[in-house]
């Protein structure tokens, strides 16, 4: 059954992979973005779709379209980016919520939140589970992104608990694969296009802190498989993927597979940055019957073969 499907964030990173796998649904999607770190190039391929519709706004303010279902992706995800304006960033969150929220709420729609891995902060709970609370610093650099979308959370249950709000919420882990954007400051992206340019990699500490990196196909799957799910499941869902590397260890997957003599180079740890970072995703496994599938072999070589192409244009 077509539906008409909003997705906010359409042109970054994920929300352009996820456009793609609606329209291959069949679905007729409606994609809002504002530009500042999403970019036209990544969905233009989809200009000539007719049930594609493309339209420049922010979620910081109110939106009136009629649509059935909403994916609520708006939001600067890198700390680079969401921290080159923190207020905007809390605003994109908390106020985008409420707006589509209140969209939601208006048009009768289902809704899901992307939410993060970054609600559970620098994690004394290992690998990470829904139940956890987290350990967020409420006042540090990555606070508005951190806050902010744990915000966007308690917003989301509580539309659901006093209006009845069809809502679903996922919490995001590190994802990677084509269309990262080559100066967001993550690490994949960063050590690949160090790595093709032939600078030193850079690694913050030690290089013995862990990231678990879920391929973007499998991140849209699970995704998708969310918003399908049962009525009355909402969430919170951890989808990641529970392979856990150290940044040397990826490091050294990445100079194997793109061949390069770049060296390694240590520097000062950020902030408030994690030391670890593994989702337990028992609770994606038993109710959307989801786990990933995609190597992190295979997908830094989609990767990298992105980023041979973006550089060599």
């Amino acid at each position: 059954m077509k539906r008409k499907i909003l997705v906010t964030g359409g042109a970054g990173f994920l929300g352009s992979h996820l456009c793609d796998k609606l329209i291959g649904l069949g679905e007729d999607v409606l994609c809002i973005d504002n530009y500042f770190t999403g970019s036209k190039s990544n969905v233009e391929h989809l200009f000539r779709e007719s049930r594609f519709e493309m339209m420049r706004h922010d979620v910081t303010f109110p939106l009136y379209v009629e649509v059935e279902r909403i994916f609520n992706l708006a939001c600067p995800a890198s700390p680079i980016h969401y921290q080159l304006d923190p207020v905007q960033t809390t605003k994109t969150s908390v106020h985008g919520a409420i707006n589509m929220l209140g969209l939601a709420k208006r048009v009768k729609a289902r809704i899901l939140q992307a939410s993060t891995s970054e609600v559970y902060g620098d994690p004394e709970v290992h690998p990470q589970v829904e139940s956890y609370w987290g350990r967020v610093n409420c006042v540090g650099p990555r606070s508005c992104y951190d806050e902010g979308k744990r915000c966007a959370e308690t917003l989301f249950f509580d539309y659901q608990r006093q209006h009845g709000l069809d809502i679903k919420v996922i919490r995001i882990f590190n994802t990677y694969g084509p269309r990262m954007h080559p100066n967001d400051g993550r690490v994949v992206s960063n050590f690949i296009v160090q790595a093709l340019r032939g600078e030193d990699l850079t690694i913050y500490g030690d290089g013995s802190q862990t990231r678990s990196f879920c391929y973007v196909d499998d991140l849209i799957d699970g995704m998708v498989r969310m918003m399908n799910s049962e009525r009355g499941f909402f969430g919170p869902v951890n989808i990641g993927n529970p392979s856990e590397f150290t940044m040397n260890e990826l490091a050294d997957h990445v100079l194997r597979l793109t061949g390069s003599r770049s060296r390694v180079i240590n520097k000062t740890l950020p902030t408030d940055d994690p030391r670890q970072r593994k989702p337990d995703i028992s609770l994606a496994g038993s109710k959307l019957g989801w786990k990933p599938t995609v190597s992190l072999t295979d997908g830094l070589a989609e990767t990298i073969r992105y980023f041979k192409k973006l550089l060599a244009s």
